[in-house]
């Protein structure tokens, strides 16, 4: 570290431009996968596929409910972001949730809280943590450590929605 006469860390532009390029080199696939989940986003969300998927999933009855956070769960573990995955699969929550009539803000809440526990082990976000920590290469190892936790995690938000939107429904009534 370089410190100035008044004791305080100090870098050259130059430092700075190196490091800055540096980030920019190790993260470029992570933004490039990120681009093009968001455009995969677009072209399922204009094209109606994921009102068709919506539709599809409509035919689980109240048990969608249950699995509501699931397709929050494998979308941010897929996209590595929640707003990937809610740009991905948010006409098709409240498509389902229409055709059930459940709740549609509550399923959207349900595929963000899913997409929450999810987070932990989307290969962007291990990748993101290993390049930080020095451990490139080794991502395997952090998520073997935290599959576990998601997994409980996203059975607790499972129960939870399925239990609001069907036993305790007064907690999230469908509004006309």
């Amino acid at each position: 570290m370089v410190f100035n006469e008044n004791g305080r860390y100090s870098l050259t532009w130059g430092q700075v431009g190196k490091e800055f390029t540096d980030t920019v080199w190790k993260m470029r696939w992570s933004a490039v996968t990120i681009v093009l989940v968001l455009a995969l986003a677009y072209v399922m969300n204009y094209s109606g596929q994921t009102v068709t998927i919506g539709e599809f999933f409509a035919n689980l009855g109240p048990a969608f409910a249950f699995f509501s956070p699931v397709l929050g769960w494998v979308g941010v573990a897929v996209t590595g972001s929640d707003t990937s995955a809610n740009a991905l699969f948010a006409n098709l929550q409240v498509t389902a949730a229409n055709n059930l009539g459940l709740n549609p803000d509550l399923m959207l809440a349900a595929n963000t809280t899913g997409g929450v526990v999810g987070k932990m082990i989307s290969p962007q976000s291990l990748a993101i943590a290993a390049t930080a920590v020095n451990m490139e290469g080794k991502e395997s190892e952090i998520f073997k450590k935290v599959v576990g936790w998601s997994f409980g995690f996203l059975i607790v938000v499972c129960v939870i929605v399925f239990l609001q939107s069907n036993v305790l429904s007064a907690l999230a009534p469908v509004v006309p």
